[in-house]
């Protein structure tokens, strides 16, 4: 009698922990991440650190004349920063924080990309006091504010 009672407890013990692993959220896949920079650039590669801090998968290649693959991903010459990278689909041009970037890829919308022109003082990557880091959309239908962080 006891090992019947037994029995029915490993078996539903085993059920409820079947049950359980079939409910639980599968691992987010880590954003990937492609930064492209001028090899001597060091806040470029702190940038690059800040990403994999927040959990993305970053690929770094170095580019002798960055100016042509600015071109090339249509960045704005008013928007150009020090380093570009391709995340998801979307260009994101300088020292933009995580926070603009989630927001990119979480609504979606059809802009080509984010900037944060130039290389504002205390921004991811950047030393200094922190100033307001305006990001800008930029894309067919022209340059806007997407957010100040």
């Amino acid at each position: 009698m006891n090992r019947r009672v037994l029995g029915i407890v490993a078996v539903l013990g085993l059920g409820g922990a079947i049950a359980f692993a079939a409910f639980q959220p599968s691992p987010v896949a880590a954003r990937e991440a492609v930064v492209y920079k001028n090899p001597q650039c060091g806040c470029c590669k702190g940038w690059a650190t800040y990403l994999q801090r927040n959990g993305y998968k970053v690929t770094v290649i170095d580019v002798d004349n960055m100016e042509d693959l600015k071109r090339r991903l249509q960045v704005p010459d008013s928007l150009h920063s020090c380093h570009t990278a391709k995340i998801d689909g979307y260009v994101v041009e300088g020292h933009v924080p995580e926070e603009a970037t989630d927001k990119l890829l979480t609504k979606r919308p059809s802009f080509t990309g984010i900037a944060s022109p130039g290389m504002p003082s205390g921004s991811p990557g950047m030393d200094g006091p922190k100033e307001d880091n305006v990001v800008k959309a930029f894309g067919p239908g022209g340059i806007r504010v997407f957010g100040t962080y």
